[in-house]
């Protein structure tokens, strides 16, 4: 009885909250979505969720509980180096988002102390597990850095990022060596002064460039090449002489769900489809991958994707859609780490803002939250979160 009534007492006391809360939030963005749930799938605030959105960069959340259904947190990418008897190396791509300068730094320590410092008569690099007219929707053939081309064997995320002051280039990266093609891609398309831009969405041009880093490192840690840098498949047979593994996959989900890196989630979502049904890698693969995941939990119809990263307006979700990814996702809710320290990730382009998450309130416990808008205000998003986690 005394359980009855104290738990009659909470619910009256609750019911008033939660109605200043929605008055707030409505008051804040009268035309804003905004769907709260809690533990139990009990809806706190449901302000108009009838319509899809275009959900931005909060597609990365999906993308990340794919990957983590379907890789694994412990997954790791693979690059392997190969070396025939006129000692050619051949590098074959994997698909390796994080293939960064500190990476490469490391590996070219360990390439060495595998091949010897005998000359390399060459490199060759194979990028086949890509395919070479592989293009991702919302990609644009701009110089910006968020358009970077995927690949099977790019690195620093495909872009440059480097000083230009007249004709003169220099990198901006005390870890990363300049090498002759990002001298010439920034001369044609870096700003006077420091910048970072794409490469050129040329994936003969990418793929230079990763070759010479690549050798850089490589020469930096006391290797020699003597032969040219040149394109074609490793030979049918040839055994690898060593194999770079990736950070493990939760580590680069934290990197991309902070620094929301196109890229990096399109890497990953092209990994889903060919690990699952098998390599080259293709959209085509993945999104039937991620929509037979979908679909085995109700979502068919509530999480529409055209590529992993939101960077594509064709991308719909709706609220109830995407709380009930975030239902799913809460075992790894760590991994997300939002730019106001909540479990939270962003989404904005040209008219669109958006906010989904966790958010950990004293009545009712963690909630999830989805938030999205149709404007350019940034701090919107954040303001009716403070609302919603003061309020309850």
């Amino acid at each position: 009885m005394w359980f009855r009534s104290l738990a009659l007492a909470l619910l009256l006391l609750a019911a008033p909250a939660l109605a200043d809360v929605k008055e707030k939030v409505a008051a804040l963005a009268p035309a804003g979505l905004v769907l709260v749930v809690d533990d139990k799938g009990n809806e706190l605030v449901a302000q108009n969720t009838e319509e899809p959105f275009v959900p931005a960069s909060v597609t990365k959340i999906v993308t990340a509980w794919l990957a983590m259904e379907v890789l694994g947190g412990d997954y790791r990418f693979e690059t392997r180096f190969y070396l025939d008897n006129k000692r050619v190396l051949y590098v074959r791509g994997g698909g390796d988002p994080f293939l960064i300068s500190e990476e490469l730094a490391q590996l070219g320590t360990a390439l060495v102390a595998a091949v010897g410092k005998k000359p390399i008569t060459g490199v060759v690099l194979d990028a086949s597990y890509y395919p070479s007219n592989l293009r991702v929707p919302g990609i644009e053939n701009t110089d910006e850095a968020y358009n970077a081309l995927n690949s099977a064997l790019a690195v620093n995320f495909n872009t440059v990022y480097a000083v230009r002051s007249g004709n003169k280039v220099r990198s901006a990266e005390k870890q990363t060596p300049i090498t002759p093609i990002a001298i010439t891609q920034f001369r044609l398309h870096g700003p006077d002064g420091s910048g970072r831009i794409s490469l050129s969405q040329d994936a003969r041009v990418s793929l230079q460039y990763a070759g010479e880093l690549i050798e850089a490192f490589f020469k930096r840690a006391g290797g020699r090449v003597t032969g040219k840098i040149s394109t074609r498949t490793v030979p049918v047979g040839l055994k690898p002489v060593y194999v770079h593994r990736s950070r493990p996959l939760s580590e680069i989900l934290v990197d991309l769900l902070r620094a929301s890196n196109n890229y990096v989630a399109n890497q990953i979502f092209l990994e889903i489809g060919a690990h699952r049904l098998g390599g080259p890698v293709s959209l085509e693969k993945s999104l039937q991958v991620a929509n037979e995941l979908l679909a085995a939990h109700g979502l068919a119809a509530a999480i529409h994707l055209e590529e992993g990263s939101g960077i594509s307006r064709n991308n719909h979700f709706t609220a109830r859609g995407l709380a009930k990814v975030l239902e799913l996702f809460a075992p790894h809710a760590g991994l997300l780490r939002g730019r106001d320290g909540g479990m939270n990730k962003t989404g904005s382009m040209d008219g669109v803002r958006t906010l989904a998450g966790y958010a950990d309130t004293s009545s009712h416990g963690r909630v999830r939250f989805v938030i999205a808008l149709t404007s350019n205000d940034d701090q919107m998003r954040f303001r009716l979160l403070r609302a919603i986690e003061s309020g309850l």
